[in-house]
Order: structure tokens, then C-alpha cells, then sequence
């Protein structure tokens, strides 16, 4: 039955074009190898922030890119912004580029942003520039009010201004691409024959190919379709062994990755995207789920999402997006089975899996070693029961909003002293025991003191502690103040520290306000948590983090000192 609403009304949208194409070749092929990868963090993401990345968030969230394994990253529109601009300059002056990674950078088809964008570049070893123009039908009759003709004049001109330019810097190998926005939504014959005009001015060979990107810049069709217009362009342009076929997916219709997937298996070479998918309105593709997908059918992907809790941090705290818990493979809860007969299924699996053999474990797609999670966050047996009513007792009357990893913890204890007691646990025993197992650190070591020096890149802090052995004074660098402590104490314990999970919120308002701080730390591969409440909230966090050195030399940790 239709809705009875008058403003829902499917009458007034009509369905995408399609191609007729009964010899289509796509669907018998399969996946094979990783394509070429590009990520579009700092461009496509950045400029989709309600609030963009400051200079430092850039600085950390391309150290990640590269340290994934990223050779191609689009850094920015220096053209169009001046902090696009200083950022391109950061990179090349202070020599952040590694000598196998080549940065691209995004400009109109226009001589001063042209001209612009080649100054930006200056002192570079390689760079893509990627130029474009819109060619769909809405664009060139609502936006612009050109035919066809006049938009080709448009690239084709651009083109000519990318070979000009590059010609004067001679010191910088460049690459060009080009990409005829909204493709997916251009009649594929126009799509082809302004992309061939394109390879007329540059001319590209196969020892310097030009990059011919692909825009599902709106998503509007099935994934077929968009494969189908990939195959389509693949067979129709000029001088194929010369270009390499690049796509960018958006996610409107939440089918980025699977046009990807698709688009790949209809002849592209390259893939465009975001870790996590981040980008204008439902998202760019989501590279971290394309990658994942290919590395549990055994291909390698080529980038390296070992630690993905190092990843998902990263990525939420530069572009202050949290990560869905039930995100493709990185989500806290992807891998928890809270299910008896899904739970019972794991374990069997589990205690017939080998070395050595290829995986096959019931309910979990690939091992979650593999990504840098345990299987204490897979198997709970019997930790479901009473984890919402724990949570709700606690916010509600002690002000302890646990974050959802945390929560399941708590229930796991409380659960097990509710097995053992065998009656009814009070909301009192409810906080006394996961104050006992969080928050007491009696006998361990306590921060006295600490001072914090900041500067651009980093943050030193300088910590007095209280321990067993009398006073002690730590001091150590990071990225933030957590960071910093936590390498200070490594180097003065003589421990392996890695912070997992962190959160806080406040107690209170106003003056009286404390901080709640929660903590999970890996020391020495094993997993703690922590709990500290202050009214500095600096000072808790680094409290919860002492909360778990001190648990886990309690469980029988050796110190150096």
C-alpha cells in the first residue's frame, strides 16, 4: 500500500538511466589483487567536517595514512585554502614525505587556482594533480549553462594548463589526473569522448600513464550500473594501456564499497576513498571495509590494519566522528557474540583451530588477532545477563556513565560475584565491586604531582609518583598528555604500554564538577582497566592508567624499578 502522506511522494523522483549492455564481462570476473590505493582523508573527508582539522589533527592523521601503507594521498586543495596551503608547504619543507609516497592535490580547471596549486607544490619529488570539471546534465544546463561542447573546452583548457605549468617546475615529477565530475550521472558516450579530449593534450604513454578518475560523486543507481558504465568507459577510451582507471564512490544509497568491489571487477585499476568512509553527507567508501573484505578472502590488501583500536582513534578523535560499534570489522562489537548458541559455537571452533591451518571458526569472518583484538572481547560467556541493569545503576545513582567496552567488563564481575553469592546484588555491592576491581590501587603507585610543557607537535609531561619503593619521578613525550605518561612510564618501569580504550565525562556542574576518567591499557599484551575520579581531569586520566599498571603488577608483573 502506497503512504497516505502527500509529501511522500515517489512519483516525483524517476529511475537512474541504465545501460544496455547483454555482453557485459564484470560479472564473471573476480577480485584478485589490491588495486592502486588513495586516500582522501585530508581533501574529501576534511572538507565534510562540521569542524575541519586543525594543523596538528592533519599532521597526526597523515602520519597514520602513511604508516598504514599509503602511497597516494590527496592532502588538500591549496588553491582554495590557505590552510590547504601551509599544510602542503609543512609536508615538503619539513620533509614528511617519504620517498615512496606521492601526494596529490585538487584544483578547478582554472588558471589562477592552476598557477596557485604549482606554487604549493614547489620543492616536491612527485605529485598528482587532479583536475576537474562537472559534465552531468544537471550541471551543464542548470549550473552552467553550456553544451557539451563548452564543458569539453573547459577540461581540455585545464589539461593544457597542467602540461604548461608542469613543464616550468622541472624539478618535481608530475602526474595528472582528471576527473569528469558526477560521471556516474554523464551519459557515458559524453563521459568518453571528454575524457579522449583530455588524452589528447596530454598525450600519456605507458611509462607516464594519466589517471582517469572516476566520480560517483552523488550515488544514484545500483552498483551494476556503476560497473556497467566502468566497463563501458574501459572499452571506449583512447589509448587504454596508458590510463589508469581510478573510481570514487560515494555512499548515498550505502552501496560505495560494493560499487567499488564492482568497478574493480569491470576493469579499474585505482580506488579512491576514506578510512572509515568519512566524507560529504552518508560518506566517501569506506577504504578500511574494501581492504578487509579482500583480506579475509586471502588477498593481501597492501595496507596494513594490524591495529585497528590505534586506527579507529586516530581517525575519531582528528575528525571528531565516532566510529558505529557495529562498523565493518573495526566496531567495539563486531566480533562479541552475546548469544549462548553463538558463543557455544565460537569455543568448539576455537579449540579446533590449528596453526597453521586456514581459518574457519563459526561466526567470526577472520581472527581477530589479526586486527589487534583478543578473544576476551569475543567469548563472554554468561556476561550479557545483567550488563544493561549494572550500567543503568551505576549512571543512575552513582554518575558512572561507563563506555560500552567498559560496561561489559563491569557485568562480568559483577555477574561472577552474583553466581557466587548466589542472591540478589544490591546497587551498594554493585559499586564496591567494580570499585574493587577498577578503581582501588591501595599499596601501588600514586600521583603526586606532574607539570605539562606543550608545543605544536607534541606535549611533555614531568610526573611525580608515590610507590612501594618511596618517591619516584617520571618524565616522557607523545602526541597528548596520555601519550606522554604513558612512554614515561615504559622507559621507568621497563614496560610495554599501549592505551587501548579511553574516556571521560564530567560529575556535576559548575565549580563542583569532577571528572570520571576510564581507562583500558594493553601492558605486556594483557588488557587492564582503570577508573579515577577528580577534580582535575587531567589528573584522572592519568590516575586510571596507574589503576591498571598497578592491577597488572598485582597479577604478578615484574618491574624494572
Amino acid at each position: 500500500m502506497s503512504s497516505s502522506s502527500p509529501a511522500f511522494n515517489h512519483k516525483k523522483y524517476r529511475r537512474s538511466p541504465v545501460i544496455n549492455k547483454p555482453n557485459r564481462r564484470w560479472p564473471s570476473q573476480v577480485i584478485e589483487s589490491a588495486p592502486r590505493w588513495c586516500s582522501v582523508d585530508l581533501r574529501d573527508g576534511n572538507q565534510a567536517l562540521i569542524e575541519p582539522m586543525t594543523v596538528a589533527q592533519k599532521q597526526r592523521l597523515w602520519k597514520l595514512l602513511v604508516k598504514v601503507g599509503f602511497k597516494e594521498i590527496e592532502i588538500g586543495f591549496p588553491s582554495a585554502s590557505q590552510p590547504d596551503y601551509d599544510f602542503c608547504r609543512w609536508l615538503i619543507e619539513e620533509n614528511q614525505i617519504p620517498d615512496d609516497v606521492t601526494i596529490q592535490v585538487l584544483v578547478q580547471a582554472r588558471e589562477a587556482l592552476i598557477e596557485r596549486t604549482f606554487e604549493a607544490l614547489k620543492g616536491a619529488k612527485q605529485a598528482i594533480v587532479h583536475v576537474y570539471n562537472s559534465t552531468s546534465p544537471v550541471q551543464r544546463e542548470k549550473v552552467f549553462g553550456m553544451e557539451r561542447e563548452g564543458i569539453i573546452e573547459i577540461a581540455r583548457n585545464g589539461a593544457q594548463l597542467l602540461a604548461d605549468h608542469a613543464a616550468k617546475h622541472t624539478g618535481c615529477k608530475f602526474s595528472f589526473e582528471y576527473s569528469p565530475e558526477s560521471f556516474s550521472s554523464t551519459e557515458i558516450d559524453f563521459a568518453i569522448e571528454i575524457c579522449n579530449a583530455v588524452i589528447d593534450v596530454w598525450r600519456p604513454t605507458v611509462d607516464n600513464k594519466a589517471i582517469f578518475n572516476l566520480p560517483a560523486t552523488v550515488e544514484c543507481a545500483t552498483p551494476n550500473v556503476f560497473a556497467d558504465q566502468v566497463e563501458t568507459f574501459c572499452d571506449g577510451i583512447n589509448n587504454r594501456e596508458a590510463i589508469v582507471v581510478s573510481v570514487h564512490t560515494h555512499n548515498d544509497r550505502g552501496s560505495a564499497v560494493a560499487a567499488g568491489e564492482l568497478a574493480l571487477m569491470a576493469g579499474a585499476d585505482r580506488v579512491e576513498g576514506t578510512l572509515m568512509g568519512n566524507g560529504e553527507r552518508t560518506g566517501n567508501m569506506d577504504i578500511v571495509t574494501m581492504s578487509m573484505n579482500m583480506y579475509s578472502q586471502g588477498i593481501d590488501p597492501r595496507l596494513d590494519f594490524a591495529n585497528a583500536e590505534e586506527i579507529v582513534r586516530v581517525v575519531s578523535e582528528c575528525t571528531q566522528i565516532e566510529v558505529h560499534p557495529r562498523h565493518p570489522w573495526v566496531g567495539d562489537l563486531v566480533y562479541t557474540a552475546f548469544s549462548g548458541s553463538h558463543q557455544d559455537a565460537i569455543r568448539k571452533c576455537l579449540s579446533q583451530q590449528t596453526e597453521g591451518s586456514h581459518w574457519d571458526v563459526a561466526y567470526l569472518p577472520i581472527d581477530p588477532r589479526d586486527i589487534g583484538r583478543d578473544y576476551q572481547s569475543v567469548i563472554r560467556v554468561n556476561s550479557q545477563s545483567g550488563k544493561g541493569g549494572v550500567a543503568y545503576i551505576l549512571e543512575q545513582e552513582y554518575g558512572m556513565a561507563m563506555p560500552r567496552w567498559l560496561q561489559i567488563e563491569a557485568s562480568r564481575v559483577v555477574q561472577a560475584q552474583a553466581e557466587k553469592q548466589s542472591t540478589e546484588v544490591s546497587s551498594q555491592q554493585i559499586y564496591d565491586i567494580v570499585k574493587a576491581a577498577f578503581m582501588d590501587s591501595e599499596g601501588g603507585y600514586q600521583l603526586a604531582a606532574y607539570s605539562l610543557d606543550r608545543n605544536n607537535d607534541s606535549e611533555a609531561i614531568t610526573a611525580s609518583l608515590e610507590g612501594p619503593k618511596g618517591s619516584k619521578t617520571i618524565a616522557g613525550q607523545g602526541d597528548g598528555a596520555l601519550s606522554a605518561f604513558c612512554h614515561a612510564l615504559q622507559d621507568s618501569l621497563g614496560i610495554e604500554l599501549e592505551i587501548v580504550h579511553y574516556d571521560q565525562h564530567a560529575i556535576g556542574q559548575g565549580t563542583d564538577a569532577a571528572a570520571m576518567a576510564f581507562v583500558q591499557l594493553k601492558i605486556n599484551g594483557e588488557r587492564y582497566n582503570g577508573i579515577s575520579q577528580n577534580n582535575d581531569v587531567l589528573s584522572a586520566n592519568l590516575n586510571a592508567i596507574l589503576v591498571c599498571v598497578n592491577q597488572a603488577v598485582s597479577a604478578g608483573l615484574s618491574l624494572t624499578a
